[in-house]
């Protein structure tokens, strides 16, 4: 194993590599992704909202707690022949990933959830890497989303462990990392990170990274995400987050977890072709396609196309991993 993939990290360094001089902090970044990644290539996900609204959660930062009055309509699960509509339209524009969110508190073994596995099973047929967020899972429930055919499964840290209970009080932190460890047993991949701008210190920030670096498996994909004040939530109020953070969080995560998809998540619409382009360079390579994230607004395929032009980007193909451990055992046999 390079002496570059590690998951001993401690604090102290993880707090010298974030406080660098940004300049310094990008130039090591871009040397690893350059190293391990293709930096032409950028992964293009597409998440929608197959159930929105009323979750009994308290997150702090969602306009989909039914606590807060933040103008979101209650729906209903979507009908499979709408998902896989929608899932069409986003293959055609080049997302090769596709994540269903549910504003759930927890997978329920009833018939919505056989609704969902049906969905999975449909988006996977279509050749593109399916992922889901539903909340809390057990393992059986993740067995049977990967028996379905799901790629990989979102369920986000937040923030620090520390500053956890400052912004949700309905599920504590073990909760999360159980349902990872559950996610892990099933075989599917993890896609876990948090959200800059809830509040937190930098010493908090640290401590998620931390958190995420020191898994015995680094998540296959880590999303960064700026927080986008919602009125009617607690946070409303809380100030942008400055595109320097959002670089340097990027940055020290490239560094950290070399071989992990890291996403430049909600928040792109506050940010100029400039300022992606340097999240780019210090080691982005994944982002959010189509016009929302669950219901907060993201810029449109059409712009992300001549972002993508004027960069020289391309979309990343579906299942790269997986072909690549095909030549190689095609290779060895």
């Amino acid at each position: 194993m390079s002496n570059d993939i590690r998951h001993n990290w401690t604090r102290e360094e993880i707090y010298d590599i974030y406080n660098m001089p940004l300049l310094e902090l990008v130039f090591r970044a871009a040397e690893l992704h350059r190293k391990y990644n293709d930096t032409a290539e950028v992964q293009v996900c597409t998440l929608l909202s197959i159930k929105t609204g009323g979750c009994s959660e308290d997150c702090a930062y969602c306009p989909q707690a039914a606590r807060y009055s933040t103008g979101v309509d209650v729906q209903a699960l979507m009908k499979k022949d709408e998902v896989l509509a929608y899932a069409q339209k986003a293959k055609d524009a080049g997302s090769t990933r596709f994540c269903m969110g549910a504003a759930w508190r927890e997978v329920r073994d009833n018939r919505d959830f056989d609704r969902v596995l049906d969905m999975v099973k449909g988006v996977n047929e279509m050749g593109m890497e399916v992922c889901c967020t539903l909340g809390m899972l057990t393992e059986d429930q993740a067995k049977k989303l990967a028996d379905a055919g799901l790629y990989a499964y979102n369920h986000n840290l937040d923030t620090s462990k520390e500053h956890y209970g400052e912004i949700i009080t309905t599920r504590t932190y073990e909760d999360r990392l159980n349902t990872l460890d559950n996610v892990r047993k099933a075989g599917v991949t993890v896609c876990c990170g948090g959200i800059i701008g809830l509040g937190e210190t930098h010493e908090d920030r640290i401590g998620m990274l931390h958190t995420l670096a020191t898994m015995p498996e680094h998540p296959e994909s880590v999303p960064i995400n700026s927080l986008v004040a919602i009125k009617g939530t607690p946070l409303e109020n809380n100030t942008k987050v400055d595109v320097w953070d959002m670089v340097r969080m990027i940055a020290t995560a490239r560094i950290l977890m070399p071989k992990t998809m890291v996403r430049l998540s909600a928040g792109r619409t506050e940010m100029s072709i400039s300022d992606q382009a340097l999240c780019f360079m210090a080691g982005a390579n994944s982002i959010f396609a189509g016009d929302k994230l669950l219901t907060t607004p993201n810029p449109s395929f059409d712009e992300d196309n001549q972002m993508f032009q004027l960069l020289g980007l391309q979309p990343r193909k579906a299942f790269k991993e997986e072909s690549k451990q095909y030549l190689r055992d095609m290779v060895e046999a």
